[in-house]
């Protein structure tokens, strides 16, 4: 593949690059100068470099921009989307949750008149909160082209920024799992509650004990349609086979922590393992994930999914009723998180013990929901038997 376009703004510039590249690009080291590795784009099955230039920041996200000339994309196959011929020239339409429309308009409609004018099209976008197409018109097909692409990007960077909504999960909230999990919180705050940081609002609220396979943004019924259509599918194409058709029996036991330090810690959990010892679980998360990742439904945050469950956790210190964050937006929140000293934990309950659960769904789990057994409602449901 060809250099073809480049996508960029008073802030960054973004150029494709072929899957050789992005592969070499994504296996180097990291290195804290983003102009030796910059950050990478997918949008619509492409890859794009994004370049930072040092220039005054704006105020406000909604004044961000992004250009890709109309001339870019001249020698463009455009089959990442559909361009139709009419009596008047051309027009393509994209389905944009509304959240995101703010976004292509820009402060007083600024982002959108310059993409019009430097594209020669015009930008049909629905009224603030209503569902529809954005549908893009003009005389000449490269405009079009060249008006998408531009819209394609501020999209995808903009739901980069988003807080997931809804995340896919193992519950492990079965009763007999409850009960051990209080026994634990019972017995570490009469043992270690004089250690630093340790109180009882660091522990999970044991009806929503679960295991996360990895954090979705769905901005509208659209996309959590396709959310639970893709995960029937994945029943279908290789859950059956590895599953069997029967629950799968896990063993919940033994402790471990996120960070370096035991005696700075911010998430300690229980580690999970199959009884049958086998990979059969990990097998599935990662599928699951790499299948959301490549229908556009989710971000490639780990090479592999970290099945784990937390039991302690200091976000919940400020807000009980939080959840853990995406690695994408977890920055700022670590910054204001007050530690705990875990390493008595670790030294007398180390191998506790928290029971057997069989699990037998996936869930497509609502954040900041709860269902009538206290676990987080549901969107969507696969099940293994």
């Amino acid at each position: 593949m060809t250099k073809q376009q480049l996508v960029y703004s008073s802030n960054n510039i973004y150029s494709e690059v072929t899957p050789v590249e992005f592969h070499l690009v994504f296996q180097q080291r990291e290195n804290t100068m983003e102009i030796l590795r910059p950050p990478l784009i997918r949008i619509g099955g492409r890859v794009y470099r994004k370049r930072h230039i040092r220039e005054q920041p704006h105020q406000h996200e909604e004044e961000e921009d992004f250009y890709a000339g109309p001339e870019d994309c001249a020698d463009e196959p455009c089959d990442a989307f559909v361009v139709e011929e009419t009596e008047r020239g051309y027009q393509c339409a994209v389905d944009i949750p509304s959240p995101l429309y703010k976004y292509i308009i820009g402060k007083k409609g600024e982002t959108k008149k310059k993409i019009e004018t430097e594209t020669r099209t015009s930008i049909i976008i629905p009224k603030p909160g209503v569902e529809g197409e954005i549908v893009i018109t003009g005389q000449h097909r490269n405009g079009i082209i060249s008006a998408r692409t531009r819209i394609d990007v501020l999209v995808e960077s903009f739901r980069k920024k988003q807080p997931f909504t809804h995340f896919l999960s193992f519950a492990l909230n079965q009763l007999a799992i409850q009960e051990k999990f209080l026994q634990f919180k019972e017995e570490v705050l009469e043992k270690c509650s004089n250690d630093y940081g340790v109180s009882s609002s660091l522990f999970q609220n044991p009806a929503k004990l679960h295991l996360t396979i990895g954090t979705l943004v769905l901005l509208n019924e659209q996309e959590i349609q396709k959310a639970q259509e893709l995960l029937q599918r994945c029943k279908e194409d290789f859950i059956d086979s590895i599953a069997g058709g029967k629950p799968l029996t896990v063993e919940v036991a033994g402790v471990e922590y996120m960070n370096d330090d035991p005696a700075m810690m911010d998430v300690l959990y229980a580690k999970v393992h199959l009884k049958d010892g086998s990979n059969k679980l990990q097998h599935i998360a990662d599928r699951l994930t790499d299948r959301f990742v490549t229908s556009g439904l989710m971000m490639k945050e780990w090479d592999r999914v970290k099945l784990h469950a937390t039991v302690m956790n200091t976000i919940f210190r400020k807000d009980p009723s939080a959840e853990e964050q995406s690695n994408r937006s977890a920055g700022k929140f670590f910054k204001e998180r007050e530690s705990f000293d875990g390493r008595n934990i670790l030294k007398l309950f180390e191998n506790f013990c928290f029971g057997e659960v069989q699990l037998n769904s996936v869930y497509l789990s609502q954040r900041f929901s709860s269902d009538s057994s206290g676990y987080y409602a549901a969107s969507g449901q696969l099940n293994f038997s």
